[in-house]
């Protein structure tokens, strides 16, 4: 099979290029001619230069291919709305025609747990229900919107599109570093270590990359499918980090009221440095919710992730040695065997 995937540079798409090479695969990665391509050096691939949103390079980019992933999007609680919705609906819609264009049977798009929402008990949400309130957040409402033109397009067009919806993903190859390893360095470079209420699910971006070749070669049409491993608390995920790094904490739980005023802040500070705020008011608007998620559909396929401490820990092992941890930090920190034996 020779796949074209977009995004191949980011996060999951650069882990799903190895993941598709390991299996025997050919790849053509798609990326952006000024994009950061550290990721896919020394890899085996074909690179192409293009953009989602100039449909005739993913025209082009298609052609010999059998099937596309697309991974390409904004995956960020900072980008505007309207540049988040631009990229997902038009972004899509352009994959899609070139998938019909090139006679490719079957996109599998790359879409998020958060299109099924979040709850204010720790309970679980499969494909089959959306929690009742919308999730809080402009990147939520793009990867709804994603999913919907996708699979409204797909019907008008005759393509066969499968959904995959990772949650937190932890993991190596995270050079741009995504909002999911922000959430290790944030509460690393916090001196107070703050936790907060609620809980997520994390899994290892090497089973998300494993679970979208499951759901190419295995999945209905027209299906979602959750690609996760461990629900748990935020308290237990930090306290897990903090372990794995030899660090005292969490020292201290930060409620809404202090979440918002930090956001605050940080956006205030990030309008003056330029760079990313650390946190910001809308992700202090998840604080208190759950992200808890049943994966038993994919794992009716096969899939069987490893536990979210050894995805954390091969994250922390590859954040250790980028350019992402200060060396006041990296100094700071003495890593457990089980990051060393994570180490990429």
């Amino acid at each position: 099979m020779k796949a074209l995937v977009t995004g191949a540079n980011g996060f999951v798409g650069t882990n799903l290029v190895r993941c598709l090479l390991q299996h025997g695969h050919r790849v053509r990665a798609f990326v952006r001619e000024t994009s950061d391509r550290r990721s896919l050096e020394g890899l085996d691939v074909d690179t192409v230069f293009g953009d989602i949103l100039d449909v005739h390079t993913l025209i082009q980019a298609a052609r010999g291919c059998d099937l596309i992933f697309h991974t390409a999007a904004f995956y960020s609680y900072a980008q505007p709305h309207d540049v988040l919705m631009t990229t997902a609906r038009d972004g899509t819609t352009h994959v899609l025609e070139a998938a019909k264009e090139r006679k490719i049977r079957r996109v599998v798009l790359t879409s998020s747990s958060v299109v099924f929402g979040s709850t204010t008990d720790p309970v679980c949400i499969d494909e089959n229900q959306r929690a009742p309130e919308p999730e809080p957040s402009p990147y939520a409402d793009s990867k709804i919107e994603q999913e919907t033109t996708a699979f409204e397009k797909a019907e008008e067009l005759g393509i066969d599109v499968v959904a995959a919806c990772p949650t937190v993903c932890a993991g190596g190859h995270d050079f741009g570093l995504s909002e999911s390893n922000a959430i290790i360095l944030n509460y690393l470079e916090d001196p107070f270590r703050a936790t907060w209420p609620g809980g997520c699910n994390i899994v290892s971006v090497k089973d998300v990359a494993l679970g979208h070749l499951l759901i190419a070669e295995n999945g209905a049409p027209g299906h979602r499918y959750l690609i996760g491993s461990e629900n748990l608390e935020w308290s237990e995920v930090h306290g897990i980090i903090s372990q794995i790094c030899g660090l005292a904490g969490p020292l201290t739980t930060a409620g809404h009221t202090a979440s918002f005023l930090a956001g605050a802040y940080h956006e205030a500070v990030s309008f003056f440095s330029g760079k990313r705020p650390i946190v910001n008011r809308v992700q202090a608007k998840m604080v208190g919710r759950y992200y808890w998620y049943d994966h038993s559909r994919i794992g009716a396929l096969g899939y069987a992730p490893e536990p979210a401490r050894i995805a954390l820990a091969s994250a922390i092992s590859w954040l250790a040695q980028s350019e992402h941890i200060s060396d006041a930090l990296r100094n700071s920190m003495t890593l457990s065997k089980e990051a060393h034996d994570q180490r990429h």
